[in-house]
């Protein structure tokens, strides 16, 4: 299937490593121009060389905090002029705040609500002169299920997916799609899932049972999915959580 991202301008946040880093390679080899942005500048550096190999286009990296909300709508407005438009924007970045205090339940809301509502609202005024306009925002499974992230990080993973719904349907009639993607146990080496294996065996064995595939996903499986999910060849999917989890949960999604 030819997804149609050929051409198309796409940010992707936390884009260095694990699922944002898988994201960004996916589209870039589809043909898109990529501008990826982390905290580490020497990293950013690094990935955004790769994807520059990877598309033959353009890509572009910054060193950015998403929680300072004033750099990263700078940024995003930057790419957008440089580039003469966006297409796609994909809110990756995530606190991994799961403590019950209160910097966790701080650090969770500036990055990962204020920092995907500061790229919408940043993109919003190219992403209205697209032909292709999407947004995608990573939740979790820990947003539809109380499992150990309850705290912080699974509330406001479940925020997102309310957020984006609603942006979906205020944004329909401009021709703009809007989607959250919900990935379950995802591991890669220096992930989380990875640090948890081998400081928290019994949790990490906990959590590799209940899954029936008798694995976790690799950043691979999510990036297909939201490559889909951002392309055109999704032109009529909106309003949606795409749940990406090997049959890990088991409540029905109506």
């Amino acid at each position: 299937m030819d997804l149609q991202l050929k051409g198309l301008k796409a940010i992707v946040t936390g884009g260095t490593k694990g699922i944002g880093l898988a994201i960004a390679r996916t589209l870039a080899s589809e043909g898109a121009d990529v501008a990826i942005c982390a905290r580490d500048a020497a990293v950013v550096e690094a990935a955004a060389i790769e994807l520059k190999e990877l598309s033959r286009g353009r890509a572009l990296g910054a060193a950015i905090d998403v929680a300072d909300g004033a750099v990263l709508k700078a940024w995003v407005a930057s790419v957008g002029t440089q580039w003469g438009g966006l297409d796609i924007v994909v809110a990756n970045v995530s606190a991994l705040a799961i403590g019950n205090d209160i910097e966790s339940w701080r650090k969770e809301f500036e990055t990962d609500l204020l920092g995907t509502v500061n790229l919408v609202d940043a993109a919003l005024p190219f992403l209205e002169s697209s032909k292709a306009g999407s947004i995608v925002a990573i939740s979790s499974v820990s947003g539809r299920e109380i499992d150990f992230a309850a705290g912080p990080y699974g509330t406001f993973k479940a925020a997102l997916v309310h957020y984006v719904q609603g942006l979906a349907c205020q944004l329909a009639s401009r021709g703009i799609r809007a989607n959250t993607v919900s990935p379950g146990n995802v591991y890669f080496e220096g992930g989380v899932w990875d640090w948890i294996e081998h400081n928290n065996p019994k949790l990490y064995a906990e959590a590799l049972a209940l899954n029936p595939t008798g694995r976790m996903a690799n950043p691979q499986e999510i990036a297909n999915a939201v490559a889909f999910v951002v392309s055109p060849a999704a032109s009529f999917v909106s309003g949606t959580n795409l749940v990406v989890d090997g049959a890990l949960t088991r409540g029905v999604q109506l």
